[in-house]
């Protein structure tokens, strides 16, 4: 059951520290605010906030900011309310492009997203455009080395997933139905295979191989004003872009 690593290059990911470490921290702050609003305070009882948590340790956040994060949305204390928004549109060579907002200020955001499509060879479309050419899953990954991965794999499975990736020398992926990750995480890190990374993400169903290095620019561009914009939390598309041209645009 093991397939192609199709979405290793989709959600595109500068080399550059992930932007700043400031903008990664708002970023999980908001995170920790709506998971916290959505279903409590308690990491045990409320799996998406734990999901943040442990996103927050790999970014190396402090605690006391992860702390903060969830006393302010347990009180609410300045009486913000952020809004999850998802946009949809096309960037150059037909590729579909989706981003997940969080924000306070849903105007300041739509004109503000459609200026950056508008202006970086894109089109921001209509709500549900894109989205049916996405499934969301959840996806966890467990760093390869020293890893029995025909193990992993056979447990994996049985836990629950849907597929298992083995073809980075890296990374091995496990993707699950989203209300499936949960148990799939349990079961590993109970047979002794840590986590790196767990989430709830968007998979393309098909993709789009952009090898003309003119369309790739001007798709890594778009992504990448997308990326760094403030109220961004995840940006997908589905571009399969090659892990070579990537590094030479460097963009």
């Amino acid at each position: 059951m093991s397939g192609h690593n199709k979405w290793s290059t989709i959600k595109h990911k500068k080399g550059k520290a992930d932007a700043a470490r400031a903008k990664v921290f708002t970023q999980i702050s908001k995170e920790i605010f709506v998971a916290v609003r959505q279903s409590g305070p308690d990491p045990t009882a409320n799996f998406r906030l734990r999901l943040c948590i442990q996103k927050a340790k790999a970014a190396n956040m402090p605690m006391d900011n992860v702390n903060r994060a969830i006393q302010k949305a347990s009180g609410n204390q300045d009486g913000v309310a952020y809004e999850e928004i998802v946009y949809e549109g096309y960037g150059a060579g037909g590729i579909a492009i989706m981003c997940e907002m969080l924000t306070d200020n849903r105007n300041r955001v739509a004109s503000d997203i459609r200026y950056i499509f508008s202006r970086n060879n894109g089109n921001l479309g209509e709500t549900g455009c894109v989205s049916y050419m996405f499934e969301r899953k959840g996806r966890m990954t467990v760093l390869a080395e020293g890893v029995d991965a025909d193990e992993l794999m056979l447990l994996a499975l049985d836990a629950g997933a849907e597929d298992v990736i083995t073809d980075d020398p890296e990374q091995i992926e496990i993707i699950t139905a989203t209300d499936e990750l949960e148990a799939v995480k349990n079961a590993l890190e109970e047979a002794g295979f840590e986590a790196d990374t767990a989430e709830i993400t968007m998979i393309p169903s098909n993709t789009i191989e952009i090898t003309d290095e003119e369309t790739a620019a001007k798709v890594l561009t778009l992504l990448s004003k997308l990326e760094d914009y403030d109220d961004i939390q995840n940006v997908y598309s589905n571009a399969d872009i090659p892990e070579e041209l990537i590094e030479k645009l460097d963009i």
